[in-house]
């Protein structure tokens, strides 16, 4: 194996050398080969607060940079941090990658990750090289080899303790292979990985550390018949060894029995994936369905994360109505867990939403949004079967349901828009509503969350000037307390000199209310101005200051805080 890979990284890196080279023969002549490109920023911030510790330091700088390196497309990053807390500089060259291409060909070479399908390779990084062959015609082919974990040796404290958690070098091949034609699809996944039990010293399995091997297959179809039906779907099966130390046994899977692929062993287990939908689709409308099903301890060693345990039902639809004046989608499912009957509780969750969009005229936009998440859960306690002496026994009572709704409505009215003035009202409202059951009697944790927001806008065009006020509301309704914030919002922007330099004054007034009773009084005022030199330089300027009156004992106390930031920003690029 060793001279293999020693083999297939050198041709790779030959082969990498003539894709990059031959990458750059359509741009010889004709682009620049190599760009640098990058920016440098320094921040001075000050701080002072009375009535309180400063929750800051009086004086911070920052200093931050970055520069990019580019020949024809393979790119070299830099970038560095400074400031009076801590120092960085950050590298690429510890995980790096190229991908040259040429024609309908790609390459991959160095830390990469691919996606095949979500039930094989999703995500993973890995240390080697992959190609992506995509010729015009029906048939496209991918392909993967390389390190999916790095070896690391257990490190032990003078007691003898593993004090870190050591891994396995993990080695793993993958290919895709895709046939299309005239409405039809059909892909194959092959992925294999394999831990290599010598690449670490001797731990206990105590630990849960193992050797492991895994070998996935899925097989994925689309169909598009009568012009407006598209079926898809995909089956994944999945073979792994939990220990490839143990010894070789014989199973009827067919996965056990696919030759020098995979060797089957007593440690074995076998699962299986698969995801369904079927589609309507009009220039007007749409309807669909679709269904997933993932086996408990479902894994892949190619993705990091994986969901399983899992079988959900959804049902979608979607409608242009009024020469598309109208948009209207619509969804809804179910999703339960506990598929082999093995966890003390069942999941069951529905979700449904709604939303529409109404745009009547070029002045008026309107759109709201509906959605209901409903979860349900029955906890099977084990003294349920034991103790129970008639099928009415504990009826509900260990049942808990959560409910939480949402909707939101947003308008926008243009009342002008002229090359002299423009002037819009806008508005969204937000309501949150979360309430529990158990055995259908509400319980007393419910609340309720809205959301009100109103701005007008008001903009003079040739005088490069905007004026904005604004209203915010917030309140929280829970059984126990209630409270609320409410508050106007204005501001005033406006550019001098061809809009190189821009400044914005802007004020806040909130009232804060528990029960009913005010507790506190925020003021806020912020000025900001932004400079522009050449396109590459600018400095900034920025200056707040926050003001809060506690009304209330027991309520935090009085404080006034002050910050000010001094900036300057540079971009630069050179060939």
């Amino acid at each position: 194996m060793s001279r293999f890979y020693t083999l297939y990284i050198v041709c790779f890196i030959l082969l990498s050398a003539q894709w990059l080279v031959a990458q750059n023969l359509a741009d010889v002549g004709k682009t620049t080969p190599i760009t640098v490109t990058g920016g440098i920023s320094l921040n001075q911030i000050f701080y002072t607060a009375s009535g309180i510790e400063n929750r800051r330091n009086p004086y911070t700088y920052y200093a931050s940079g970055n520069i990019n390196f580019s020949l024809y497309g393979w790119n070299v990053p830099l970038s560095f941090a400074v400031s009076n807390r801590n120092t960085s500089f950050q590298q690429p060259f510890n995980q790096y990658s190229v991908h040259p291409t040429y024609k309908w060909i790609t390459g991959h070479a160095g830390y990469c990750s691919m996606s095949y399908s979500p039930y094989t390779v999703n995500g993973h990084i890995f240390l080697g090289g992959a190609i992506d062959l995509a010729p015009e015609g029906n048939w496209k082919f991918s392909a993967l080899y390389g390190r999916f974990l790095r070896a690391v040796q257990p490190e032990t404290d003078t007691a003898g303790l593993i004090t870190n958690t050591p891994a396995y070098k993990r080695m793993g091949y993958g290919f895709k292979t895709s046939y299309s034609k005239d409405g039809t699809t059909v892909d194959l996944i092959v992925f294999h990985a394999k831990d290599e039990i010598g690449s670490i010293a001797d731990i206990p399995d105590s630990l849960g550390i193992l050797p492991q091997e895994n070998l996935v297959v899925s097989v994925g179809a689309g169909k598009t018949f009568f012009d407006h039906f598209v079926l898809k779907c995909e089956l994944a099966s999945s073979a792994l060894s939990r220990d490839i130390r143990a010894e070789e046994g014989e199973h009827t899977h067919p996965l056990a029995n696919i030759g020098f692929l995979y060797t089957p062993r007593l440690s074995s287990s076998y699962y299986k994936a698969f995801k369904a939908s079927l589609t309507y689709q009009q220039d007007a409308y749409s309807l669909g369905v679709g269904y997933e099903r993932i086996d408990p301890q479902y894994r892949t060693l190619g993705a990091y994360y994986f969901n399983n345990d899992l079988e959900s039902i959804t049902a979608n639809g979607s409608a242009s109505l009024w020469q598309g004046k109208m948009n209207v989608a619509v969804s809804a499912g179910t999703q339960r867990d506990n598929l082999d009957k093995s966890k003390v509780s069942t999941m069951r969750r529905m979700v449904g939403s709604l939303n529409v969009n109404y745009i009547p005229n070029q002045k008026l936009n309107l759109s709201a949004s509906y959605s209901s998440f409903q979860t349900y859960t029955n906890i099977r306690s084990q003294f349920v079967n034991i103790n129970q002496l008639t099928p009415y026994d504990n009826l509900d009572t260990l049942n808990y349901t959560q409910i939480s709704q949402s909707i939101t409505a947003t308008a926008s009215y243009a009342l002008s828009n002229s090359k002299e003035r423009r002037q819009s009202i806008n508005l969204n409202l937000n309501v949150q509503d979360a309430a529990d059951k158990q055995g259908q009697v509400e319980q007393n944790s419910g609340s309720q969350f809205y959301n009100l927001y109103v701005a007008y806008m008001y903009n003079m065009v040739p005088q490069n000037l905007t004026v904005s006020v604004a209203f915010n509301g917030n309140v929280n309704d829970s059984p126990t307390i209630t409270t609320k914030t409410l508050g106007p919002t204005a501001s005033v922007s406006k550019t001098f000199f061809d809009r190189r330099l821009r400044a914005t004054l802007s004020s806040s007034y909130n009232n804060t209310y528990t029960n009913s009773e005010r507790v506190s009084t925020i003021l806020n005022g912020r000025i900001n101005g932004s400079y522009t030199i050449q396109k590459k330089h600018n400095l900034n300027l920025s200056m707040a200051a926050v003001n809060r009156e506690s009304t209330s004992e027991t309520s935090a106390k009085s404080f006034t805080e002050f910050t000010g930031t001094l900036g300057y920003n540079y971009a630069f690029g050179m060939k």
